[in-house]
């Protein structure tokens, strides 16, 4: 098995940098969107383990149409739901992933990735950390939806994550702000789901090595 520092690790140590830097009430004032969003109980309706995966069809940044269903015929597929490029936490994640890839392929598994950006913001992350699986554009966040995992980002949010010079409008290519919860699935070849994991505070972040683990267990 590919040896990497855990994602936990280097979530904290980003996270860190962060807290150092950001004043007071920027974090409170994220601290407070996150705890709103737990309690809105979006986690508890997102799917769960032992759920059919609803099926999609969505493109890459080539304009190539992947479907799920398609990619099952060949084996179990690990779907990483992630915010956008602009999230550094998203990048780690993902990044993390690319590094496991060769072990997920030993386990007969495919990785994907789907976020609401357009198609030219997902090939800026595929080039950016030299991804070798696809990264899919869900844009409307219809394939999120029927996972339960849209919200729309908080108005307290987003004049600082203007701030941070981050425009998602632009991203996604609307206005309505709605973003995914970070989730990772594990959908065997019936199309079941065996491992999921959803989280409103999106600093928190499956383990790849955990979702190896759920994989394996197939």
């Amino acid at each position: 098995m590919t040896t990497q520092t855990p994602l936990s690790a280097q979530i904290k140590d980003y996270q860190n940098g962060f807290l150092q830097k950001a004043n007071t009430d920027t974090i409170s004032t994220m601290s407070q969107a996150t705890t709103e969003l737990a309690n809105s109980g979006i986690v508890d309706n997102s799917l769960k383990v032992g759920d059919t995966a609803p099926d999609f069809t969505l493109p890459d940044p080539t304009g190539k149409q992947v479907k799920l269903s398609e990619l099952l015929k060949e084996g179990p597929v690990v779907i990483n739901f992630y915010r956008g490029q602009w999230c550094p936490y998203c990048n780690l994640e993902i990044r993390a992933f690319q590094q496991l890839l060769p072990d997920f392929q030993q386990a007969n598994a495919q990785v994907i990735a789907v976020s609401p950006e357009l198609p030219d913001n997902s090939l800026s992350i595929t080039e950016k950390h030299e991804l070798a699986f696809p990264v899919l554009s869900d844009v409307g966040n219809v394939v999120a939806g029927r996972y339960g995992l849209v919200f729309a980002l908080s108005e307290s949010l987003r004049p600082l994550y203007k701030g941070f010079g981050i425009d998602i409008p632009k991203s996604n290519g609307d206005d309505t702000y709605e973003l995914p919860v970070p989730a990772t699935y594990v959908i065997d070849s019936s199309g079941t789901i065996r491992y999921a994991y959803a989280e409103a505070d999106y600093t928190l972040r499956a383990e790849p090595a955990d979702v190896l683990a759920a994989v394996k267990s197939l």
